[in-house]
């Protein structure tokens, strides 16, 4: 086990670049957005092969824990550990708590293979090659980034100015630098020996941590607690918040990277992309004759170099270039696909009015570890939810103080508790939930369960939800 390489999957991030797909309730590294499975299941399956790879190592937060566990499962891929951030503090005491982990678990020589869950990446022959040569030099105490060879003058990466050859296609670090404008974008291209900087790192762990205890002893001190004072809530380990808090917010470059006279870089020239924006979604994506990608219901006439995802409505365009069209079920973004960066400051016009706020935090359909519900209609004291239940899934025994609710099946058999009583409701039966009742929905078959429901009361709210018992540890 000592011989092979322990990925460890970054995947609490809360970007919003991409939205109104990607929100903080369900950012993209969980979308299907270049393929059939969300962008942190292809990051485990580039890190599945037992011959390389241990189990993996995700550190996430508390909200997106069932997602990480129900992805991971959805793909038959056993996890070594899920650590939950209890707060946010960047990735330098995240990959330290995964470090500390990584040595509990499989021993004091465990190299690293630190992968962000949203990145797009092609595996071919020359990306194995440099997770071969990277994983050499960690092994060698070096920290190694893996650096991409640019291809065009972008501005929203970082980059690293490669120094003297180390070994076979392992430079040594001059400097890093920080995301450029245009002209000196294209003056790195041009001069050559830049790289883009890709966030994806092999490092030995010990190494690793030796550096953060000399160069950053408060996130060192601050991750080695976090661990050690962990504690385990079902299959997730819970890092102490106390001591996890006291870490500084600073990415892992910064308090590491930049610093260490041990960094070295990989040049590669694999495809990559950090999907930062919907303009490189669509240079990522298959593209049409016209230069056209449509994910989704569409009808493109006369449309070039231009890019519709829809999950809800159909969407029609004529005569127009270079055009972004992103429509989820409850929002809407139109804009230049080449201006795509604007997207994040449209996001934090929306998130400062009352009005709008919630468009960038939740989406109508809401993923629980039982299945999950999308919010049908709403109005003056009512509101109408499709519930849908996973076969042998349960919800919370619970009770409202505001609101009594009407349960419609529409598919499926429902185990239904009420205050103690226990029935099967069939596919057009219904039944009355009271307000105050203690009650609990579950699904004993096989196939998915779909319920319409009806709330009416004078609060609506999900926090107006009293947990009794619960399977998934939130009671």
């Amino acid at each position: 086990m000592s011989g092979l390489i322990v990925p460890v999957i970054l995947a609490g991030g809360q970007g919003t670049r991409l939205w109104p797909m990607s929100r903080a309730a369900r950012p993209k590294q969980f979308l299907t957005l270049t393929g059939p499975i969300s962008l942190y299941q292809q990051t485990l399956r580039r890190v599945e092969d037992p011959a390389v790879y241990t189990p993996a190592i995700v550190i996430t937060n508390s909200e997106y824990r069932f997602i990480v566990a129900e992805q991971a499962e959805e793909l038959g891929h056993p996890l070594a550990g899920m650590l939950l951030e209890p707060v946010v503090r960047n990735t330098a005491v995240a990959i330290a708590a995964a470090a500390f982990y990584a040595i509990n678990k499989f021993g004091a020589k465990a190299v690293l293979h630190v992968l962000p869950s949203d990145h797009d990446v092609a595996v071919d022959a020359g990306y194995l090659q440099a997770v071969e040569r990277a994983a050499e030099a960690a092994r060698a105490g070096r920290l190694v980034t893996f650096g991409i060879v640019p291809t065009a003058p972008e501005t929203g990466y970082g980059y690293i100015k490669a120094g003297a050859l180390i070994s076979d296609d392992i430079n040594a670090v001059d400097r890093f630098v920080e995301k450029p404008d245009l002209p000196r974008a294209q003056q790195m291209l041009d001069d050559g020996g830049y790289l883009w900087n890709s966030g994806m790192f092999m490092i030995g762990a010990a190494a690793f941590l030796e550096e953060c205890e000399a160069l950053a002893p408060e996130t060192f001190a601050a991750a080695r607690d976090a661990v050690a004072g962990a504690r385990t809530d079902l299959d997730f380990v819970r890092l102490d918040e106390a001591t996890f808090a006291k870490a500084p917010n600073i990415s892992v470059d910064y308090a590491i990277f930049e610093r260490t006279s041990r960094s070295a870089v990989v040049p590669v020239s694999f495809g990559w992309s950090d999907l930062g924006s919907w303009d490189a979604v669509w240079k990522a994506s298959p593209k049409d004759s016209a230069g056209n990608v449509a994910n989704g219901a569409a009808t493109l006439n006369n449309v070039t170099r231009s890019l519709v995802v829809t999950d809800h409505a159909h969407i029609a365009i004529e005569g127009l270039d270079d055009i972004a069209v992103i429509a989820s079920a409850d929002a809407v973004y139109v804009g230049r696909l080449s201006e795509a960066q604007k997207v994040g400051p449209m996001v934090k016009v929306l998130r400062g009015q009352p009005a709008t706020a919630s468009l960038t935090e939740i989406h109508r359909t809401a993923y629980r570890p039982w299945g999950g519900y999308s919010s049908v209609l709403n109005g003056e004291r009512f509101q109408v939810k499709r519930l849908f239940v996973k076969p042998g899934k349960k919800l919370s025994l619970q009770k409202h103080h505001h609101r009594s609710e009407h349960w419609i099946v529409v598919r499926g058999t429902a185990e239904v508790t009420i205050d103690g009583v226990v029935s099967m409701v069939s596919e057009n039966q219904s039944v009355y939930l009271p307000l105050g009742c203690t009650h609990r929905l579950g699904n004993p078959g096989k196939m998915l369960l779909e319920l319409i429901e009806v709330q009416t009361g004078s609060y609506l709210g999900e926090d107006d939800i009293i947990r009794i018992e619960d399977e998934f540890g939130r009671a």
